[in-house]
């Protein structure tokens, strides 16, 4: 069943369009995303959807009686109520049954059984009843306990007020609210903001399995993959559909792309050919007519345009001027917290040169407190840190309180860098898509994504060899964390962050730590490899009862073939984690080999013996561990290809 279908929608801002052509159907069940960079309008079309705003052009039409929920980007509720009476009030029709029903009763109670009228309230009492019962008259408070219990909230949180809770339980508040009021199409607007680990893996579950449509605006690549089932690309101010999920859309819209772009080569290849003929024959006269056919063809030709994608992307790379010693950070007993109220502790690990370590745990857990503990930000309440020999730290701080409100974008680079000119400047914060008039705005003008786009440009002018990131995703559009992610994969120095997004810790992170408020334990891989080892943990303490047919000590042939897939899996993601590390390796010892190779092809070295021979020898201690690198390479390649086979 078709439930709403938007035709040709445009909107207009001015003489300049946003969007235009819009087409969208949204069937009954069905999961849609839509996807697009910042920007692009993808909350103004969810308004539109929603009916909150109307389009400049264009028809959206909706199913007869169509309920819908929309849920703004981090609307939090506003309500005087406390929890439960607030979520309570969406029941409210129950409420009014269940009052008619009981009136029912008491007249029952007064009128003679044998009478007609009493068979009449009877038939109204026994109507009332069933449908009472169909729509959930004696389920809707345990659905709210549900609800409130996926989202973090316990009973002993259920009378607090609503008003005295932070914005990110508001929000979570006004998510779980239009959940129970199950529409039959759900419009989120970026849902996952303030959600942890936990409570998202919980939305996931609920809303794959919910009644109605799912409509969703997110950056969270992980989420979306596990939910929806086709995605609108809103890209070059008009929508794409695609069938899948995002991952499938990722790989379909790139094989688009190629398929176009070749087409239209061999279009451009043709026209080529044809106007060359023109051209040379059009003034002969025994080819003239081939000609003219030729040219008629051409003006015919129903011409392609250049296939394009919106390309403008930041890029960028993080450098070191130095390398650091192994040991980068030790950490031992730490407890964190402010004014002696302890957060989390007693907290102990270790990072070495090369790793790159994801801190996951629940919100408040006091991760971002660990950052700046490390920092010395924040005084440790006990326990000891060390960091490092030669180490260089970069921080990138998700509050954005390393900003000035009231400098330029311009001066916020600039004045930390005074001796760099102006242009090259510019360049720069240009690689960071600030350009024309945007250098001149103030901080406090500026976006969340744009601030955080603005802290990435000068974590990139600073020679860093340790970054220290707190959920450097935050509001950045999914090209941008690609981008990011790039630059880590590609940074040479070690690199520990907090982050929530799941898809970011599955590109990036080499370890996982995993924070409580007791302690925190460490994972070798990244977050799917962190999910494989706590089911695997979590399925070794479980102790079956002596009557189960788990109890026997052998496991059924598909519960060993599930376990032996996963630990497969696993121990090819770590043999390949192997060769990348060799891989890497080898690229920076030739890169210093051919270093040291144009150093003693400078002709005032050439003639110097001692300096030369100086040279030589590190040459050769060069040419020495990248011959043990290749071979510990074509060793562990080796490995990984016979895994394969």
């Amino acid at each position: 069943m078709l439930l709403l279908q938007a035709n040709n929608v445009e909107r207009r801002f001015g003489a300049d369009v946003l969007f235009h052509n819009v087409n969208m159907q949204i069937d009954e069940h069905s999961r849609t995303a839509l996807v697009g960079r910042n920007g692009a309008g993808k909350t103004t079309l969810l308004k539109m959807i929603a009916g909150i705003t109307e389009p400049d052009e264009g028809v959206i039409s909706k199913a007869h009686g169509l309920t819908i929920g929309y849920l703004a980007q981090d609307q939090g509720l506003d309500s005087q109520n406390t929890i439960w009476a607030e979520l309570d009030r969406v029941f409210a029709p129950l409420h009014q049954m269940e009052q008619s029903i009981h009136n029912l009763e008491n007249q029952l109670a007064t009128i003679d059984s044998a009478s007609p009228e009493y068979q009449n309230v009877i038939k109204q009492y026994d109507d009332l009843q069933t449908t009472f019962k169909e729509r959930g008259g004696f389920e809707y408070a345990s659905k709210m306990r549900g609800v409130l219990t996926g989202f973090g909230f316990d009973e002993t949180m259920y009378d607090l007020p609503i008003n005295s809770l932070s914005g990110g339980q508001k929000t979570k508040l006004a998510l779980a609210k239009i959940l129970l009021q199950e529409p039959q199409l759900l419009i989120l607007d970026e849902p996952t903001n303030h959600l942890d680990m936990n409570v998202l893996s919980w939305l996931e579950d609920y809303l794959r399995g919910y009644n109605g449509s799912v409509l969703v605006v997110s950056h969270d690549r992980y989420f979306l993959d596990r939910i929806v089932n086709q995605v609108y690309d809103l890209e070059n101010h008009t929508l794409t559909h695609y069938t899948g999920n995002y991952s499938a859309f990722m790989k379909e819209k790139a094989a688009r792309l190629k398929a176009a772009m070749k087409h239209y080569d061999q279009q451009q290849k043709e026209i080529s050919k044809l106007e060359d003929f023109v051209n040379k024959n059009l003034v002969r006269a025994s080819t003239t007519k081939r000609a003219q056919a030729r040219r008629k063809q051409l003006e015919k030709m129903d011409r392609m345009e250049r296939p394009t994608t919106d390309d403008r992307s930041i890029h960028f790379s993080f450098h070191s001027d130095k390398e650091s010693g192994n040991e980068v950070l030790d950490v031992d007993s730490l407890k964190v917290g402010y004014a002696e109220k302890v957060l989390a502790g007693p907290l102990t690990f270790q990072e070495r040169k090369g790793q790159r370590i994801g801190i996951i745990g629940p919100n408040g857990i006091g991760k971002s407190t660990l950052l700046k503990t490390i920092l010395h930000k924040i005084p440790a309440i006990s326990g000891e840190i060390k960091i490092g020999a030669n180490v260089e730290i970069g921080y990138y701080d998700q509050e954005q309180q390393q900003l000035h409100p009231d400098k330029t974008v311009l001066d916020e680079v600039w004045d930390d860098h005074p001796e760099v000119p102006e242009t090259e400047i510019r360049s720069l914060l240009g690689s960071f898509l600030f350009v024309g008039d945007d250098v001149f705005k103030t901080v406090k003008e500026l976006s969340g994504g744009q601030k955080a786009r603005l802290e990435l440009t000068k974590l990139s002018f600073q020679p860093i060899n340790f970054l220290i990131l707190d959920e450097p995703t935050n509001h950045l559009d999914i090209d941008s964390r690609e981008v990011l992610e790039t630059a880590i994969n590609e940074f040479s120095g070690t690199v520990l962050f907090v982050s929530h997004d799941r898809y970011f810790l599955n590109q990036v992170s080499t370890d996982i730590l995993d924070m409580s408020a007791t302690g925190i334990h460490h994972y070798e891989g990244n977050y799917d490899d962190f999910l494989e080892q706590t089911a695997t943990t979590s399925v070794s303490e479980q102790t079956p009862t002596q009557n189960s047919p788990q109890s026997t000590t052998t496991k059924s042939a598909a519960q060993q073939s599930y376990q032996a897939s996963k630990q497969e899996q696993r121990a090819r993601r770590k043999l390949q984690r192997t060769v990348d590390k060799y891989e890497q390796e080898m690229d920076e010892l030739q890169q210093q080999h051919d270093q040291v190779e144009e150093q003693m092809a400078n002709p005032e070295i050439a003639t110097d013996i001692a300096k030369l021979s100086d040279l030589q020898k590190q040459l050769d201690e060069l040419q020495t561990q990248l011959d043990q690198a290749e071979e510990n390479w074509t060793l562990a390649a080796e490995e990984l290809e016979e895994f394969d086979q």
